[in-house]
């Protein structure tokens, strides 16, 4: 059966006030919202008819009523209001993001560090956002006569904003209507999306703010494209020095000179598709600069939508079966402590500290 207006919005007012105070709400209360034009009479009866069709309940004869399940339903899919973000809360979220990343960044470091002192070869560790992010959502939120923020929620639940100028003849309506085109056409499409076409037909359609089309497609196609990084450390190159192999300088210098991010960019590519350890040996490699190696790699989940990689990379006559039982230990451990609930945290706030030993490892 379909509402009317009226049921909806009652229903809509009783979700609103049982969300606020947790008590079941009666019909005064409804009455005395300033957006209620109806009788304390007509509210009874739409209450009473929005129970008997299962939309509120009544948890005692003499209280007022509280959502059903069914009532919770229509209000998500139909009846709540948006809820605009403020600036402060915009700036609280990001700040979180910026800071679980910063330390993140820190921690990866630390491990790439270990995995060295483990395997006593050069370790890469790398993090990547997995592709596919998306913006869900488009919001503007005029700040005063000259500035706007653009606020945008991506597929990933992260949100980012930019403050932009407002063109001098843009209005609140106008700032209304470009929201509604961009969350028309500009949602759901990657970063390659954003064409010149879909520019100019979302610039033809904003009315006196199509002038912040450019800076919010700049803008967006900049974010998605940054979602898609990878970052990666790089630590204990000097360790080859130590291996007969890489006595001779020329030959020590020509593999040192490849440990780089170039060199080792297509790595975490080579494990996309794959689960458990994966074994690079000499050609094999991917870069020209590694044909004289073996790499080792093994990924771990992080959360969030991060994918962890650590590999080592060393002479092709290594010890596969140690590297491997470590490299496989230390991503197992890994998995498991970024998605606990709250990561461990050492005195000097970073979940893996400088002065902590490689695991044990139980070899055959």
């Amino acid at each position: 059966m379909e509402l009317s207006e009226r049921k909806k919005k009652v229903l809509r007012s009783v979700v609103d006030l049982y969300i606020r105070t947790a008590e079941p709400v009666g019909s005064k209360a409804v009455c005395e919202l300033p957006d209620m034009k109806f009788s304390s009479a007509t509210i009874r009866n739409e209450m009473a008819a929005l129970t008997e069709l299962g939309y509120l309940e009544q948890p005692h004869t003499s209280a007022g009523r509280i959502p059903s399940a069914a009532g919770y339903r229509l209000y998500v899919d139909e009846l709540m209001a948006d809820h605009r973000l403020s600036l402060e809360e915009t700036k609280s979220i990001n700040s979180a993001i910026e800071d679980k990343m910063q330390r993140l960044d820190r921690m990866m470091e630390k491990v790439a560090k270990l995995v060295s002192q483990a395997t006593d070869l050069p370790a890469i560790s790398v993090t990547s956002r997995q592709s596919g992010t998306t913006v869900k959502r488009y919001d503007l939120i005029q700040t005063g006569p000259t500035g706007v923020i653009l606020v945008m929620m991506l597929s990933t639940d992260e949100v980012v904003n930019k403050l932009m100028r407002l063109p001098v003849d843009a209005t609140d309506t106008d700032l209304k209507l470009l929201s509604a085109v961009l969350n028309a056409a500009m949602t759901g499409i990657g970063a390659e999306g954003f064409t010149s076409e879909l520019l100019e037909k979302v610039m033809s359609s904003a009315g006196a703010a199509a002038m912040l089309v450019p800076v919010i497609v700049d803008f967006a196609t900049e974010t998605l494209r940054r979602q898609g990084h990878t970052d990666m450390a790089i630590a204990g190159q000097a360790r080859l020095l130590g291996l007969p192999e890489y006595r001779d300088v020329d030959k020590a210098q020509k593999v040192l000179t490849s440990f780089d991010s170039d060199a080792l960019s297509n790595l975490p590519a080579v494990m996309q598709n794959e689960n458990g350890t994966k074994v690079l040996v000499g050609p094999e490699n991917v870069a020209q600069e590694l044909k004289d190696t073996s790499v080792v790699m093994t990924k771990f989940d992080i959360g969030d939508g991060l994918q962890g990689m650590i590999g080592v990379v060393g002479p092709t006559r290594m010890d596969y079966a140690k590297v491997t039982a470590r490299l496989s230990y230390f991503a197992e451990s890994l998995s498991k402590i970024f998605n606990k609930p709250e990561q461990p945290q050492l005195p000097d706030g970073d979940p893996v500290g400088e002065g902590l030993d490689p695991p044990s490892i139980q070899e055959n």
